[in-house]
């Protein structure tokens, strides 16, 4: 199983698990013509779209995904929220395991400001179990069995502080920021309260072009973890198998 990144951060946010016989897409919000590239123009391998909130960055191809007859599974809130309306976006439940295709999904409880935003664990046997988190400034969640984790790492407090004290970032963008994602702290938090025992890869996503260190958030986590840590970069792929063989 590979990961492929295809966008990470305000500008659009796409990720695809895929092997030779399957893909599951993550966040919708690139442009179409993107994600067919990516997957060689094989949209018959797709099982399915996630898509954790309505905002424009994660679902801007919503109208052009349903359209090519991909099913999108997402919140009940989400689904009444974008901006198209169709038999092909399923709200599911919960901490109930939804399947689709090969993968097994449970979605879970975020903090954002969203309708009814979603993460996702995500289960294959390629690839393990896979913990998806974007756009959450807090997760009360502990997990099990975890193989690969791609998750939120937005900004730094001390950046976002000594920027608006120096007048370059407004008080309600940084008020936006704190409020509705995740700061690395909180992330290396969310790492320690967790099993990393049988973690092979960790990538960080969603990272701020302005309140964020990149080489800094990267050596945090990888001494924190001892683990592989990524940048989320558009066109990365890393693999993503449930054994690092």
């Amino acid at each position: 199983m590979k990961l492929k990144i295809l966008g990470s951060g305000s500008s659009g946010n796409c990720y695809i698990l895929e092997n030779d016989q399957t893909a599951l897409i993550i966040e919708c919000g690139v442009a179409m013509k993107e994600i067919k590239q990516a997957l060689d123009f094989n949209l018959n391998k797709v099982a399915g779209v996630l898509v954790s909130h309505e905002h424009m960055d994660n679902c801007k191809a919503i109208k052009d995904v349903v359209a090519a007859g991909l099913n999108v599974f997402c919140s009940e809130g989400t689904a009444k929220s974008m901006a198209v309306q169709s038999h092909r976006i399923v709200p599911i439940p919960q901490m109930i395991p939804t399947i689709i295709g090969k993968f097994k999904v449970i979605a879970f409880d975020v903090k954002h400001d969203a309708a009814e935003p979603y993460g996702f664990i995500i289960q294959h046997p390629d690839c393990g179990t896979v913990l998806f988190i974007t756009d959450s400034y807090y997760v009360p969640n502990t997990f099990r069995n975890l193989n690969n984790i791609i998750v939120e790492a937005n900004y730094c407090s001390d950046i976002v502080k000594r920027r608006q004290e120096s007048g370059e970032l407004h008080s309600m963008v940084r008020d936006r920021v704190i409020e509705s994602h995740m700061s690395i702290k909180t992330c290396l938090e969310l790492l320690k309260a967790n099993d990393l025992s049988a973690v092979n890869n960790i990538v960080l996503i969603h990272l701020s072009d302005g309140n964020s260190n990149a080489a800094s958030f990267k050596k945090q986590v990888q001494d924190l973890t001892g683990k592989s840590v990524h940048i989320a970069e558009k066109n990365m792929e890393i693999n993503f198998n449930k054994t690092p063989f």
